[in-house]
């Protein structure tokens, strides 16, 4: 019996002595391999941090822009770490994320549109911002800056914004013929793709008044009312963005209020010794090394390079528009914007727009 006891003795001081005593850093350190090929992970009290500082970048259509994003451990780790980085877009429409680039020390790969067009800055320790090039208006959005150590995982988001201007927009049917897929179909045939709310709101807060309800990205149907009138919802409300909410994307027609961003080129009226029908207009903008102007890219004119002309001009579409920047007589209502004769008979005599990339 005492040899039995003794025995049970020895083995518990074996098992005992065969644990190591902590590190007087007070981490305990796990020597396991793990999915990134990190060999010595798992730190207890090492925290990684994502942070991507500005939660809003706003840029131009064509531009290069850096969406800031670094990580770091507390306390300070002097070791190298082999990370992952993950970088996604979270479409406006709420649809699912889109993957943009992911990166393991000095190889990345970028995904989609976006490829060729991506690239970490890493300019200092710890520096995963994300550079665009060439931006796009299909762009926008929210980013996802994610880092993986391990089975450590943190992630902060950012969101980039176009400035830009919305425009309502209609076919020449008339009102309310878009399904919600028409009508992001309209948009991108003019230059433009479908505008956000918070897009519509600040065209809201800058003036844009429209009677008519027209679809949004995330599928809600909408208007801008900046002076309150019977037909748009009655005297007595206040002014503001009215909502229909959310719509059948399919069963149910409405306009839609398409966004434009600034454009690398020239849109200008065509001097020409004579006025032009729609096709004659189309050809003769060819011929200057130029292609009719499109709806989005007058708009875009109008905004960003002060297009300012009292002559109305054919559009791709098959539209008749002018811009106004300085109001005067004989040039439509008070207010500067985009005049509208809708769509006329395509073997009209009209000026022409044209646009050519510089």
């Amino acid at each position: 019996m005492a040899l039995l006891l003794l025995l049970v003795v020895w083995l518990l001081q074996l098992i005992d002595t065969s644990h190591p005593a902590p590190s007087s850093s007070g981490f305990h350190y796990h020597d396991i391999m793990n999915g990134n090929g990190n060999g010595e992970i798992y730190f207890n009290g090492v925290q990684l941090h994502v942070e991507t500082i500005a939660t809003t970048i706003t840029a131009t259509q064509g531009s290069n822009v850096t969406l800031p994003c670094r990580y770091f451990y507390q306390p300070y780790l002097i070791a190298k770490r082999k990370t992952r980085v993950k970088w996604s877009r979270l479409p406006s429409n709420g649809g699912p994320d889109t993957d943009v680039l992911v990166a393991i020390g000095h190889h990345h790969r970028s995904y989609g549109e976006f490829k060729g067009r991506v690239h970490l800055r890493k300019d200092s320790e710890g520096d995963v911002s994300l550079i665009i090039t060439d931006l796009r208006l299909l762009d926008t959005g929210k980013y996802r800056c994610e880092v993986i150590d391990g089975l450590e995982d943190e992630s902060s988001t950012v969101e980039l914004e176009l400035r830009g201007v919305v425009f309502p927009y209609q076919p020449k049917e008339g009102r309310y013929k878009f399904s919600f897929e028409m009508s992001v179909q309209a948009c991108e045939e003019q230059d433009a793709t479908i505008a956000t709310f918070d897009q519509l709101y600040s065209a809201w807060e800058e003036g844009l008044d429209w009677c008519n309800a027209g679809w949004l990205a995330d599928g809600s149907v909408q208007y801008p009312i900046t002076m309150p009138r019977e037909p748009c919802g009655g005297i007595n409300m206040a002014p503001g963005v009215r909502s229909y909410g959310i719509r059948h994307k399919q069963e149910e027609f409405y306009d839609v209020f398409c966004f434009s961003s600034f454009i690398r080129g020239n849109v200008y009226y065509l001097h020409h010794p004579q006025k032009l029908n729609f096709t004659e207009a189309k050809m003769a903008c060819e011929q200057e090394g130029a292609h009719i102007a499109k709806v989005g890219q007058l708009y875009a004119a109008w905004k960003f390079h002060s297009l300012d002309r009292c002559d109305a001009g054919w559009l791709g579409d098959g539209s008749l528009r002018y811009p106004i920047v300085f109001p005067r007589a004989n040039c439509g209502p008070l207010e500067p914007g985009v005049r509208t004769f809708g769509f006329p008979d395509k073997n009209q005599k009209h000026g022409v727009y044209c646009y050519k990339m510089t």
